[in-house]
């Protein structure tokens, strides 16, 4: 299992946290064998909780221009029509993916082009479902323009765990299909804002794979 590199620092913080504390427990508590092997195996636990989180599996990517690709692994939580007023200033179809802790967090471009803009924003950490999480949460704004003069904004937001959003495009950038974007640490949302005349391809609750899945087919 490959590691994502954003993982290498909160990994190894874990590590040496969690054996500091079991090496303090080893001396405070050596007349209580039982609590000490509670406390390893929660350690051991939580160790592999952290590990999973940052877990970077291979995909196979197909690229086609014609279709836009899910950004993210999670469950599809938003379908409907609504104004963006960021960046596009005008209606759009919102498609909104929720990733759980469980799932792998490496955002993906949901198609090739060129990053006509790119800005980070601060703000709250409201759980990542609700409805003002979109405008009012700590996130990322990435719109993508392909050969075709097609622009599709991607969001990445911050949810009440998740602190830190990492956004590696910058203007003027060109990018493909299904390479890396980004990363949000513990649990996290990202909205696509497609154009009106899309066919979506996918349905609320379904569950969706970054880089894999098809999210909707372009005019």
């Amino acid at each position: 299992m490959r590691i994502h590199k954003e993982g290498y620092a909160t990994i190894s913080l874990t590590i040496v946290v969690l054996l500091a504390l079991n090496l303090l427990a080893g001396f405070f508590l050596s007349e209580i064998h039982l609590l000490r092997q509670l406390l390893f195996v929660v350690s051991i636990v939580l160790f592999l909780l952290v590990l999973q989180f940052f877990r970077h599996p291979q995909r196979k990517i197909t690229r086609n221009e014609k279709q836009i690709i899910a950004p993210a692994d999670g469950k599809v939580v938003v379908i409907e029509e609504t104004q963006e007023d960021e960046f596009l200033k005008d209606r759009r179809i919102q498609v909104s993916i929720f990733m759980s802790p469980v799932n792998v967090h490496v955002n993906r471009y949901p198609m090739s082009g060129k990053v006509v803009y790119s800005r980070y924003h601060p703000g709250l950490y409201l759980v990542a479902w609700h409805p003002k999480s979109s405008t009012e949460n700590e996130r990322t704004t990435v719109v993508i323009e392909n050969g075709a003069k097609t622009q599709v904004l991607l969001r990445q937001i911050a949810g009440a765990l998740a602190r830190r959003i990492v956004c590696y495009p910058q203007d003027g950038w060109m990018v493909k299909q299904g390479e890396e974007m980004g990363f949000i640490k513990f649990g996290s949302r990202v909205d696509l804002f497609l154009p009106l005349d899309a066919k979506i391809k996918v349905q609320l609750d379904q569950k969706t794979r970054g880089g894999e899945t098809v999210i909707a087919e372009l005019a």
